[in-house]
């Protein structure tokens, strides 16, 4: 669990001479990178540099940048780890600070292969054996390291990617390789999207007539942040500003994250895609088809699918959980009141009876689940722990906002945060419960899909003005909802912070514009769609971001590539028979949980952030309205064609605070909770935006 990034750069031969390797890559892009990381990985930090030719002339220059957070191997597992055939060489790579060594000057010969990595390999012994089998000697005691190394040299099958190193691996993991021999890097990203990978290319205004080959003058940044990705950008297009806004924008404001990034000019590689020298398309090393089978009439699965039944599911379960069990540094594991965490506590403790399950008393009482988890805590007799969280809601929240560098809008990214903290004060590993919702249906929203499908003419009939919205979790708020989903896009209007009615009165310049939210599009499977977008856009960036702040490695069994496999191919009304939410992986709990945990209502992980914003708890209201009631609360959107209705924004305030007044008449007040609160990381990230222009103009000498 650490922290990568890195630079590569094509050079004509026919141009001249390229430039020294510090001029082409200087030091301080490389100083610019390890700070936007160095949270991630307060173990250690290193750095390796390389230049290659290719056969057809064209010289490549590389350098990685890596921060480990040392968690599997403390003496082996160092980074980038680099290995030149016949051993490893750590004398080839050079920390912060120090003077640069250039590989190719201080070890000209032999095939390098150089890797910095992020994440965690959950079979690396079993590969370990299997390659030690074809002849590899392996150097380090158990570092899952060193088995990319070999791994690469083994299967990378380059040029053809067909069989790459990523498709051997169980884990969670962002990963670059840089192969002397090729003068390539490699890049790769887990199936599920747990490690975060950002990249920036930019090529000459000649471009190769061969769309497969790269032309000299190409450029590639890449890191485990946008932030760090962008501002390197900057440099190799030289240009003057940090971000370029575009359409993205919209999709964030809505629903508080999208698949794509704000910037033009830096990409999220996408999970389950690797590729060499990643140009405009990457492609997938796992085609990931499955998706859930239907039943037969009788009900019965559709035999030979590897559908999840119970045993089934219950050994792939006690695989996954066992495999995140190995840690050279403290484990734990997070413990709510609620099914997912207390089923993966009854397993890990049966494995290993010393792990430590922690809870963090949240700051409400109505969002405190410290009594439940005690009590599940009790029933399982693992040793518990309630902490108290060190909370400091507005500076936390510019702080998390600024470190991603995107306008991330779930508030439970602030108790996520809190709850890693706390524990990070015990352990340095922890099994979570992410990915139990998306596989087994565990929201609202799973089981109301179809009655949205088949009713939505009825539902759209519904006057929404009508109804009591002065509370966000009451049924009349939840059927406004259903009927703004059923007159728009459908399910997904129903994960829209801002449906569009609000949307288009928040950018005027949407109203009577075709965005495609006027078609009703109905959603056959809800899971897979949550599992593809939802899981790792929002849930899993969460979880990243608020662990990585705090230098936490987090893992979650349940999204085991075996495990989700398993839950893709299973019908809908296996998973959720008579649709009743997580209803196998219930009858699984039975097995270790008594009943009052099983049956006990979901609560989900949030804050009482609308009540906040009226009582200025943590001083959230003062943020909130210095921020949106400043003079430009949202610097350079409307420059990029985003204008917010600031009228509307004013509405909203007024409405929100009515919503909190004691009153009978349902048309007093609305509560805007997550509404206010995107429009909050969205003034606090444009700011801060704002802030990284005028440094940079600063430097480019073009005024303050």
């Amino acid at each position: 669990m650490c922290g990568i990034a890195g630079i590569l750069k094509l050079h004509n031969s026919a141009d001249g001479p390229p430039p020294h390797p510090l001029d082409a890559i200087p030091e301080l892009w490389l100083d610019t990178l390890d700070e936007s990381i160095k949270h991630r990985g307060p173990d250690g930090g290193a750095r390796f540099r390389d230049r290659a030719s290719r056969p057809d002339g064209t010289i490549v220059d590389v350098a990685l940048v890596h921060r480990r957070l040392s968690i599997i191997d403390h003496a082996g597992g160092h980074q980038p780890m680099v290995h030149d055939g016949s051993r490893l060489r750590p004398d080839l790579t050079y920390a912060p600070g120090e003077t640069p060594i250039l590989a190719h000057d201080a070890a000209p010969d032999g095939p390098l292969v150089a890797v910095a990595f992020n994440g965690c390999i959950y079979n690396h012994r079993e590969l370990r054996e299997e390659l030690e089998t074809a002849g590899h000697h392996f150097e380090t005691d158990h570092s899952d390291t060193e088995v990319l190394v070999h791994g690469w040299r083994e299967w990378a099958g380059v040029p053809d990617l067909r069989i790459p190193l990523a498709g051997h691996l169980e884990g969670m993991f962002a990963i670059a390789v840089w192969d002397r021999a090729a003068a390539s890097i490699y890049l790769a990203r887990d199936p599920v999207g747990e490690k975060p990978l950002y990249y920036s290319t930019m090529y000459p205004k000649q471009r190769s007539l061969h769309e497969n080959d790269l032309p000299a003058g190409y450029e590639l940044a890449f890191g485990s942040t946008p932030s760090g990705v962008e501002r390197i950008a900057r440099h190799l297009t030289q240009m003057g500003t940090v971000v370029d806004l575009r359409p993205a924008t919209t999709e964030w404001i809505r629903n508080g994250y999208s698949a794509d990034l704000i910037s033009k000019r830096v990409k999220p590689l996408p999970p389950r895609h690797a590729g060499l020298d990643p140009k405009d398309t990457i492609p997938r090393y796992s085609a990931t088809t499955t998706t859930h089978l239907e039943s037969t009439n009788d009900g019965q699965p559709i035999r030979g699918t590897g559908h999840a039944n119970q045993g089934l599911l219950t050994s792939i379960l006690h695989r996954a959980i066992t495999s995140r069990l190995e840690a050279d540094a403290p484990l734990g594991l997070f413990l709510s009141g609620g099914l997912d965490s207390a089923l993966i506590a009854a397993i890990a403790h049966k494995s290993r009876p010393d792990i430590k399950a922690f809870t963090v008393r949240m700051p409400h009482p109505d969002y405190d689940e410290s009594d439940a988890a005690a009590d599940t805590a009790k029933a399982i007799g693992i040793d518990h722990t309630i902490l108290d969280c060190d909370h400091h809601p507005a500076d936390d929240l510019i702080k998390l906002i600024e470190q991603l560098g995107l306008p991330f809008g779930d508030s439970s990214l602030l108790p996520t945060y809190w709850v890693c903290k706390a524990a990070r004060e015990h352990v340095k590993v922890a099994l979570s419960g992410d990915g139990g919702d998306e596989l087994f249906g565990g929201y609202r929203r799973h089981t109301i899909n179809s009655a949205l499908n088949r009713r939505r003419r009825l539902l759209r009939l519904i006057p929404t003005g009508l109804l009591d919205q002065r509370r966000p979790s009451s049924r009349t708020t939840y059927l406004a909802r259903l009927a703004t989903a059923a007159r728009y896009a459908g399910y997904e209007e129903l994960l829209a912070i801002f449906p569009t009615p609000d949307l288009r009165r928040l950018i005027p310049e949407l109203d009577g514009q075709p965005t495609g939210d006027d078609t009703f599009r109905a959603v056959d499977d809800p899971l897979r769609h949550d599992f593809e977008h939802y899981l790792p856009n929002d849930i899993l960036r969460k979880t990243d971001t608020a662990s990585m702040a705090v230098a936490l490695e987090v893992r979650a069994p349940f999204l085991a590539r075996d495990l989700v496999d398993a839950a893709l191919r299973t019908p809908l009304d296996i998973l959720m028979p008579n649709g009743e939410r997580k209803g196998l992986l219930k009858q699984v709990a039975r097995n270790h949980l008594p009943n009052h945990i099983i049956n006990r209502p979901k609560q989900g992980f949030a804050i009482p952030i609308g009540e906040w914003f009226r009582t200025d708890y943590g001083r959230m209201r003062q943020l909130l309205h210095d921020q949106l009631r400043s003079t430009d609360p949202f610097p350079g959107l409307a420059d990029a064609g985003v204008n917010i209705n600031m009228g509307f924004v004013e509405q909203m305030l007024k409405e929100h605070d009515a919503a909190g007044e004691k009153s009978i008449n349902p048309w007093h007040g609305r509560d805007h909770s997550q509404r206010l609160y995107m429009l909050l990381v969205l003034s606090i990230w444009s700011k801060w935006l704002d802030r990284l222009r005028r440094e940079n103009a600063g430097e480019n000498g073009t005024g303050g």
